[in-house]
């Protein structure tokens, strides 16, 4: 897949647990896990604000495009 999710490396930096993630964020610790793992299809807009509101981080920290 091209598009490779950092969600992992911003945890690490920030100490931060999946589940605490999740709860912050507002997912389901098994659906941080569909993402975490590139499993994904699509991520809302909504979702992805979100996730870097409690990242303190831009999407293409989050996202990135790798060419195969």
């Amino acid at each position: 897949m091209p598009i490779v999710v950092r969600i992992d490396v911003e945890l690490a930096k920030r100490k931060m647990s999946v589940g605490e993630f999740a709860d912050r964020v507002g997912l389901t610790p098994a659906n941080v896990a569909v993402l975490k793992n590139g499993r994904a299809k699509a991520v809302r807009f909504s979702t992805l604000e979100a996730m870097c509101r409690t990242l303190d981080c831009q999407p293409g920290d989050l996202l990135e495009w790798v060419e195969e």
